[in-house]
């Protein structure tokens, strides 16, 4: 994962250990006041919400400690992890740029796709002026691509 991934899944990891949780036992503390537990909705939404942070909680730090922070260094020649690379539409000539990071890191509205996605997979290895084809749910692409850098 990139360090900028690492840093917001750290983030994400602090505050649900320190803010959620304290706001989930609140929660639950409220829920309990109202009598029957059994009968309790509050209560048992509370619980369940509770047991949905914890379970991230200890994903999060799961992927923490198994991180690989890669620090992209170099001028790029070819399409790696962490580069930024600007395709150029064959058929429609659109331009479109992404920059290939960590599953965890992926949101294609942001342009970040996943170093496993379909895409980044046809593009690693390729060179700038490479035409590729690359198949997606609605057939295949064919992109050449114009640009590869660090952002």
């Amino acid at each position: 994962m990139t360090r900028n991934g690492y840093q917001k899944l750290q983030e994400e990891f602090r505050r649900m250990k320190t803010r959620d949780r304290l706001d989930i036992v609140k929660e639950i503390e409220a829920a309990r006041a109202h009598g029957d537990l059994s009968e309790n909705a509050e209560f048992h939404a509370a619980k369940e919400r509770q047991g949905q942070i914890e379970s991230r909680i200890a994903l999060i730090e799961d992927k923490l400690a198994r991180a690989q922070v890669i620090e992209p260094q170099g001028e790029p020649d070819t399409v790696r992890f962490g580069v930024t690379v600007v395709l150029v539409d064959a058929e429609t000539d659109e331009e479109v740029s992404y920059t290939l990071v960590g599953e965890d890191e992926s949101d294609v509205a942001r342009g970040l796709i996943s170093v496993s996605s379909p895409v980044a997979r046809a593009l690693l290895g390729k060179r700038e002026d490479a035409e590729v084809e690359v198949r997606v749910p609605k057939g295949t692409r064919r992109f050449e691509i114009r640009e590869i850098r660090f952002d």
